[in-house]
């Protein structure tokens, strides 16, 4: 068994190059990496990337002789395992099916995630695997996936926003105030009131008849950008999903950290065009925050400050 220094990143499907520009902008590409089917190995930690779906946080690699072998070093090392194997594939099926097994059902949201950290290996050859007892994400292979309600949501933007909140261990309660900016046509509003929370949705477009109607929901057609903090007052949670450019978000969201008027943010940050790595990173930098790319997210990722 041998500690390997470095992390392993998990790709996201159809952005693998903006993992890859995000690791060559802090030097630490193409030195020392290794591809690994939909996995990259840099031998050096960096500062913060944001495209990927996954991090192995301490990869370590363990030479086995017997399947019985390999799933008994993992066991020792933690609970919880989710395969990502680009090779060798029946013999990681059989070492998984001899680990303790993950829930395979769907979580109805709200759910309060475990704690328990998540691992993940993979196999380089029938008796070498590479495995992290600890990722970032706490889903396996940073997945996760809801049972979804084709009836009451107009769109299927909820998703993400079920994910955020699921990531969060925390979300809206009964009669607390959000603001939905960017609402139309409202599928973020329809799950803050699912929740019972009083929701503000502002957009210049119209909400779908159904969800307006609601009762703790109220609608105001505006530029959300153009309204000040003043004008909206004390908020429990500002949600943001505009389509716009990051800088502009960003100007906005300095406004309302400003303000101390809102302690909760849940903001996605859409790329128009090439990724904006530079705003990103601003984003990254407020404290108490992160941003991260959701399961659920496409050319965007997603900024989170919970109090």
């Amino acid at each position: 068994m041998t500690n390997l220094p470095g992390l392993v990143y998990q790709t996201i499907p159809g952005f693998e190059d903006h993992l890859v520009k995000e690791l060559e902008t802090v030097n630490v590409l193409p030195s020392g990496q290794e591809n690994w089917g939909s996995l990259v190995y840099s031998p050096v930690k960096t500062g913060p990337v944001f495209w990927h779906q996954n991090i192995w946080l301490n990869p370590i690699k363990i030479e086995f002789d017997s399947i019985n072998q390999a799933a008994s070093s993992l066991r020792e090392m933690g609970r919880n395992w989710a395969p990502s194997l680009f090779t060798q594939y029946r013999r990681g099926v059989l070492i998984k099916s001899k680990l303790p097994p993950l829930p395979d059902k769907k979580r109805a949201f709200p759910w309060l995630l475990p704690e328990t950290p998540m691992g993940a290996f993979t196999l380089l050859d029938s008796n070498t695997l590479i495995a992290s007892a600890e990722c970032s994400s706490p889903f396996p292979n940073g997945k996760i996936e809801f049972p979804e309600d084709r009836e009451g949501p107009p769109s299927r933007a909820y998703l993400k926003l079920w994910e955020a909140l699921t990531l969060c261990r925390k979300w809206p309660a009964t009669g607390q105030k959000c603001l939905d900016a960017g609402a139309s046509p409202g599928g973020w509003t329809w799950a803050l009131s699912k929740l019972g929370a009083d929701v503000i949705a502002i957009d210049r477009s119209p909400l779908d008849m159904k969800i307006s109607g609601l009762e703790n929901v109220k609608y105001i057609k505006h530029d959300a950008f153009t309204l000040q903090p003043s004008d909206i007052g004390k908020l429990d949670w500002l949600f943001c999903d505009v389509i716009c450019y990051p800088p502009r978000l960003y100007e906005w969201i300095e406004k309302w950290l400003v303000s101390g008027l809102c302690g909760n943010f849940i903001c996605t940050i859409k790329m128009q065009g090439p990724a904006d790595f530079e705003t990103t990173g601003r984003f990254a930098k407020i404290p108490d925050s992160k941003v991260v790319h959701l399961w659920h997210n496409k050319h965007e990722l997603t900024w989170i400050k919970i109090s």
